[in-house]
């Protein structure tokens, strides 16, 4: 009777555990993150890597590499050396129409700017949210499991306690069939078997991405369904006559690989994960989901290090239309 009892209790505590909140799991299901920004382009809609391009010495002598390679990312390399001759034509005759040329070729390449910069706010518009929405998850996955360890820590206790009283009566009554060893045995059981569901007290949850912000960063791929093309430049440029310095993107990689977020080695259990994290979806415990959330706030925060570089482009082009002396 009394073993009966034990395999009861750890089947009600077992079934807690199997329980599905339908309301949650709807709404995980669906993420309205993404408000229809799929990109559909070529490879050569990405702009030719900068160190393939021969750079005007009227550009080159006036502004920073990085400035230099987000005005290629967004295209507007022809436009800010037609700005830059003006100028110069300008500064010979400040004609009525050069002035007027001017004013055109800035207001096209702050619109190429301003169109830049919103792109680089909507990516990382979605990233955010993709972030905050799987923390929440990974939120309420935590919180069933310490409402589940909490019930199996006061099980325990009073477990621990009803068998000292049993046990206390029964040696008071001078038991003489050995009853209270039976007790002992039998509780000492159930307590193992408590003891074991605390330590593995991990729930999983069903989560499907079938837009993967994270897969084509980890793929490489040559073009992307999620950034944009002046981005996707952006994250991959690298100058091959520079061995040592990396792409944006492999740095993330190799981040994600140095602190342990995606293992280095090719373990099955970490093969596992990569499918989880890169493939449309599965099952994730709350410290993957936790994980998964730190991957977009990583690739958030790179992405808007673009945003630096178009300011101090700016920045270079207002001075350099002050200047009265361009060389």
């Amino acid at each position: 009777m009394k073993y009966s009892f034990i395999i009861i209790t750890s089947l009600l505590f077992i079934s807690c555990a199997t329980t599905k909140d339908a309301t949650v799991l709807t709404q995980i299901e669906k993420s309205n993150c993404n408000q229809e920004n799929n990109f559909h382009y070529s490879k050569n809609d990405i702009p030719t890597p900068i160190h393939e391009l021969k750079i005007d010495t009227s550009l080159s002598n006036h502004f920073q590499f990085k400035e230099l390679n987000v005005a290629n990312a967004i295209g507007i390399l022809p436009l800010l050396q037609n700005y830059v001759l003006k100028l110069r034509m300008i500064h010979e005759n400040n004609s009525l129409q050069n002035q007027i040329d001017v004013i055109k070729l800035q207001q096209a390449i702050n619109n190429k700017i301003d169109l830049a910069s919103l792109e680089i706010s909507s990516v990382a518009a979605e990233l955010d949210c993709e972030e905050e929405r799987i923390n929440q998850i990974a939120s309420y996955l935590k919180e069933k499991e310490k409402n589940k360890e909490t019930k199996l820590t006061v099980g325990s206790i009073i477990l621990g306690s009803v068998s000292a009283i049993v046990t206390g009566i029964l040696v008071a009554g001078k038991n003489e069939n050995n009853i209270s060893d039976y007790i002992g045995v039998g509780v000492g059981v159930a307590d193992a078997v408590l003891g074991i569901m605390i330590l593995t007290n991990q729930r999983n949850i069903e989560l499907k991405h079938s837009r993967n912000i994270l897969s084509e960063v980890w793929n490489a791929t040559e073009t992307s369904s999620v950034y944009p093309p002046s981005i996707w430049y952006y994250l991959n440029y690298f100058n091959p006559n520079n061995p040592n310095e990396i792409s944006l993107r492999e740095q993330l990689i190799n981040n994600w690989k140095s602190f342990n977020q995606i293992s280095a080695t090719k373990q099955k259990s970490t093969l596992q994960s990569i499918d989880i994290y890169f493939s449309q979806g599965g099952k994730y415990s709350s410290d993957q989901l936790e994980n998964r959330a730190n991957m977009y706030d990583q690739i958030e925060s790179t992405i808007k290090l673009m945003k630096q570089d178009l300011r101090n482009l700016t920045l270079g082009i207002n001075k350099l239309q002050k200047s009265s002396l361009l060389y």
